[in-house]
């Protein structure tokens, strides 16, 4: 790939130790390998349950095909080919805004550029705002607003907003304002069906994808929830880790499984050489839309391991533009946020609005047809080439009460962008200290008040039915089928009480904070204690200790925890983990096991 001048010192400014940028989808991975270190088990990342808001209007027109508000100065976004932008693209009309659309009758002549290049959109930005700076009050240059997946945007904005800060000052830096919607099971972590039923049988395996993007996290994610390590030096191979092949987009980590992929590396244990040279091949794959339909289609073999249908508030699609521009310019971009949550409003109620949008995109995008962007916005049960059932595709439109509700605004709701961003950035800086140092704040770079100008237009009853809807029975089962992962929490209590100590309230914020990034998983809260005292009383306090549990995440988010989500389970000193012949055995047994489980 040939770099513009502008690149070349942004990559600069990355390798002089600023930040290794997240891209999504197709880009190129520009980080360099990491340095040679042990493998790591990923922090535990659980996401918290996404608000699915029905519609509160299902009126839709659909508008003319040709440009509708030419007279109003031009808008321009950058997006990548996602099907969560349906509501978007509902709201536009075409790939500029058409007569009749949502987004002309707000005065809004939106043009929707499709870029695959997050270098490119940050490229853009830049542009618009060196242009704002020298005095254009609506520049010709570069773009209004870019969009691009939640859990990439710690770094994403961390890298660009060093640049705008430090060239422009910081009134021009970049911020988040709202959402159009989430993947929802396009995109997916695929290996080989035993990876599932028994994750460390992953140990040792090899992965293609973008390393350090979105559908990277999802592995990530996963390996946290199991325990399990991940090995972040993509050139070497780690027997008790997964490992990693580079791909360049998307489509090419689709290609390099389906192509069986392989080369020879050295071998490390625990970070170290062992002389020793192992022969790889690709063994999974994570990708998106169409690239989990690639593997399905040429290849298959390999199942849907976790996707964003589990992990359902891990990838919102978030919108981002220059502050300065956003607050000189306030009415515009509450007219744009208006058409746009109104978009999503009528995809979700209108079977001619979601038709409409598919076309659009097909447009937009330049890819496929309308039919195939309609078929792939739900998931979708196909058999692969090998006669496997697969899940495909799956995305999701964010009218403005999931807005509201992903941005914690609404009472007894957390802020589910914020645990995202923050646990996904530690992750990014966990694996790769050296590369990606730190992120900015939350609150450096959202921007709620946008919303908060709309937010007069939600209806309560439109936020209730935005609550999360649980499959209380997939809790219930002790031994369920669809376990995501399995983490033991030393959270402690007085003695032979289930008042927690002073100690305890760090990690119980800590497990709180994880399990609002995990949703579309029910939770299943294990108590255990060790062998002291006589068996019914131990059974007892631990159903109590879990109970206590459970009320706590219930009185800090009712939203999100709401009971029906959460079963206990008590055992007793009948499940040990160590020996209880010693103090340190006898505290390891004094546990609470946490379970998330999917229902789909």
């Amino acid at each position: 790939m040939r770099l513009t001048p502008f690149a070349k010192l942004f990559i600069t400014v990355v390798v002089l130790g600023v930040v290794g940028l997240f891209v999504y989808k197709h880009r190129a991975t520009l980080i360099p390998a990491a340095v040679l270190k042990g493998s790591v088990v990923p922090s535990k990342v659980d996401l918290g349950q996404a608000q699915d808001a029905s519609a509160s209007s299902s009126d839709y027109k659909v508008p003319s095909t040709e440009a509708g508000c030419s007279d109003q100065p031009e808008i321009r976004m950058n997006v990548w080919a996602w099907n969560a932008q349906m509501g978007l693209m509902a709201a536009t009309g075409g790939k500029v805004a058409t007569r009749g659309s949502l987004m002309c009758d707000n005065g809004v002549n939106l043009h929707l550029i499709r870029e695959d290049d997050g270098n490119k959109m940050q490229e853009n930005l830049v542009a618009f705002a060196t242009a704002l700076k020298n005095g254009d009050a609506n520049p010709s240059k570069g773009v209004h607003f870019v969009a691009v997946m939640g859990d990439g945007s710690p770094s994403f904005l961390k890298g660009l907003n060093d640049v705008l800060v430090k060239k422009l000052g910081s009134e021009y830096r970049a911020r988040i304002i709202a959402s159009a919607g989430y993947s929802r099971g396009e995109d997916k972590f695929m290996g080989p069906a035993e990876w599932k039923s028994n994750p460390a049988t992953s140990r040792g395996g090899v992965v293609a994808g973008v390393l350090r993007d979105g559908d990277w996290n999802i592995a990530q994610k996963w390996l946290g929830d199991n325990g399990l390590p991940n090995n972040p030096d993509e050139k070497t191979w780690d027997p008790d880790a997964l490992n990693w092949v580079a791909a360049d987009t998307y489509v090419d980590a689709a290609k390099k499984y389906v192509e069986g992929w392989s080369e020879e590396r050295p071998v490390v244990k625990n970070g170290k050489l062992t002389g020793e040279k192992k022969k790889i091949t690709v063994q999974g794959v994570v990708t998106w839309t169409p690239g989990d339909v690639t593997v399905a289609h040429e290849k298959g073999g390999i199942i849907s391991i976790v996707s964003t249908r589990e992990y359902n508030t891990q990838m919102p699609n978030v919108i981002i533009g220059i502050d300065k521009w956003m607050r000189d310019n306030r009415a515009t971009v509450d007219h744009f946020i208006t058409a746009l949550v109104k978009g999503g409003d009528a995809v979700k109620g209108n079977k001619q609005a979601l038709e409409h949008a598919a076309a659009v995109s097909a447009s937009v995008y330049g890819e496929e047809n309308a039919d195939y962007w309609l078929k792939y916005f739900r998931p979708v049960l196909e058999r692969d080439k090998a006669g496997t059932e697969v899940s495909l595709g799956g995305s999701y439109v964010n009218n403005l009460a999931d807005n509201l509700l992903l941005f914690g605004m609404v009472p007894g709701s957390s802020n589910l962008f914020n645990a995202t961003y923050t646990k996904f950035g530690d992750v990014a800086v966990q694996q790769y200290p050296e590369l990606i140092p730190s992120y900015p704040k939350p609150d450096d770079i959202v921007d709620t008040s946008y919303l908060k100008d709309l937010s007069g237009n939600t209806q309560t009853a439109a936020v209730e039915a935005a609550k999360p809807k649980y499959d209380e029975a997939s809790a219930k089962t002790e031994a369920p089928k669809n376990v995501v992962g399995r983490r033991s929490w030393n959270i402690t209590f007085e003695t032979g009480k289930a008042t927690f100590t002073p100690a305890a309230e760090s990690v119980l914020e800590q497990l709180q904070r994880e399990l609002l990034v995990a949703g579309g998983t029910t939770i299943q809260i294990h108590g255990h204690t060790d062998n002291v005292g006589s068996a019914d009383a131990n059974q007892r306090l631990s159903e109590e200790r879990a109970f206590a549990v459970k009320q706590w995440l219930m009185d800090k988010s009712s939203v999100n925890f709401p009971s029906e989500r959460m079963t206990v389970f008590a055992h007793g000193a009948t499940n040990p983990i160590a020996p209880n012949s010693t103090a340190d055995g006898k505290a390891k047994n004094r546990r609470v096991e946490i379970v998330l489980v999917s229902g789909s």
